[in-house]
């Protein structure tokens, strides 16, 4: 028997969300119905929004309330995000919400199936200023509709693959946590500074610092891949996806080349951003772009302390307040930098600190080999299952 398709909007009830007036207060404060943004979006199951708006603000905008177990869909410049409401709320209007109406369909069956044609939708709405979707396009997106029995089979199924995802990023997270742990038990809370270490300035502890280029970056083209702002992880580490490349004369590449055991600071970005600090640890150079300040430390410290002292919670509470908005971006330039005030450990200490953050990375790096294959098997099972290979009904009723 042959797979049924349906259109979206056939099997859902789909309508987008809106923003209350930021300047009437009476929209947002003290309220108290949740109100989701796409940054709240960050797994299967939505609990919790960062905001909440009135039922003043509600009842006098493009607001709606969206009941427990509608599907959101982000629509507009982060395409094709989505999860299931586990409270009632409301959303801005860069999220749609998916109210399925047809007892044809599961709810977690849906979400697996919009979550495998991310790509594809994403595609659809790049071209434009603002990468968007309207809601005619998910409207008309063909879903497939196999038995209830098969549906569930490949829920259960993705559950499975998506749940062991979750663990190994739970591990990686849980060494990540164990940097910082090691940090401030050798060294201290940097705000109490308990262990009475010297007190200097970041200048103290440099021996030189350096902006990164202005030149233009091509998508394949170049001697040197570049780091620009987007390859630091707000948590201190380097991404090499979406790399670019650059030429550099001999003059330039002494200048713009980062090598291992430099140090990389975010010097341009969003307020929340801006100070994302890195080690780089890389045998082979790479070019460094002009929103980057690269810092080389002098015999007094190295590195990995540098950036887990940035890095703590105090030194992200810091350079958030130090941040100057510059036209929509903040920004801490390298003199501030070097003025920042730290305290100062014997750098033999320091370099133990160095080796035991080596050890942590080497199993950081075996569990993010491992994390990639699970997303790949997670990824693969998804795609296989909305093309039919996984199972099918008559395989189901012999079962």
């Amino acid at each position: 028997m042959a797979v049924i398709y349906k259109k979206l909007g056939e099997i859902a009830d789909i309508s987008s969300g809106g923003t209350p007036k930021r300047t009437n207060p009476a929209y947002w404060k003290n309220g108290n119905i949740p109100w989701v943004k796409i940054s709240d979006i960050k797994g299967k199951y939505l609990e919790k929004t960062e905001e909440f708006i009135t039922e003043e603000g509600l009842n006098n905008s493009s607001a709606k309330l969206f009941k427990k177990g509608t599907l959101l869909y982000t629509i507009f410049a982060t395409i094709g995000e989505c999860a299931i409401l586990n409270i009632d709320a409301s959303t801005n209007q860069a999220i749609a919400g998916i109210n399925v109406k047809s007892e044809k369909v599961l709810n977690e069956y849906l979400y697996y199936f919009l979550k495998s044609i991310k790509n594809t939708v994403v595609n659809t709405g790049r071209g434009v200023a603002q990468n968007n979707i309207n809601l005619s396009i998910l409207k008309n997106i063909d879903v497939p509709l196999p038995e209830i029995e098969v549906q569930n089979r490949i829920i259960n199924l993705l559950n499975k693959s998506n749940e062991l995802v979750k663990k190994c990023k739970a591990q990686i997270e849980a060494l990540d946590q164990l940097t910082q742990s090691v940090f401030l038990e050798m060294f201290g809370d940097p705000y109490k500074n308990p262990k009475n270490w010297p007190v200097g300035t970041i200048k103290d502890i440099t021996l030189k610092t350096q902006y990164g280029t202005s030149k233009k970056a091509s998508e394949n083209k170049g001697k040197y891949p570049i780091l620009r702002m987007g390859n630091i992880t707000y948590n201190g580490f380097l991404d090499f996806n979406d790399m670019k490349y650059i030429d550099l004369d001999d003059s330039e590449a002494e200048k713009y080349l980062v090598h291992k055991g430099d140090l990389l600071f975010n010097r341009t970005n969003s307020k929340e951003l801006v100070g994302k600090t890195a080690v780089y640890r890389e045998e082979l150079p790479m070019a460094y772009a002009g929103y980057l300040v690269k810092l080389v430390p002098n015999e007094k410290a190295n590195s990995e302390f540098i950036s887990g002292f940035l890095n703590s919670k105090y030194g992200k509470t810091l350079l958030y307040s130090m941040a100057k908005n510059i036209v929509g971006m903040a920004n801490i330039n390298a003199e501030e930098l070097k003025r920042i005030k730290i305290y100062i450990p014997p750098r033999d200490l320091q370099d133990k600190f160095a080796s035991i953050i080596s050890n942590i990375l080497e199993r950081r790096e075996l569990l993010n080999k491992g994390l990639k294959l699970l997303e790949e098997n997670y990824n693969s099972l998804m795609q296989r299952a909305f093309k039919g290979e996984l199972f099918t009904e008559e395989k189901v009723s012999n079962l």
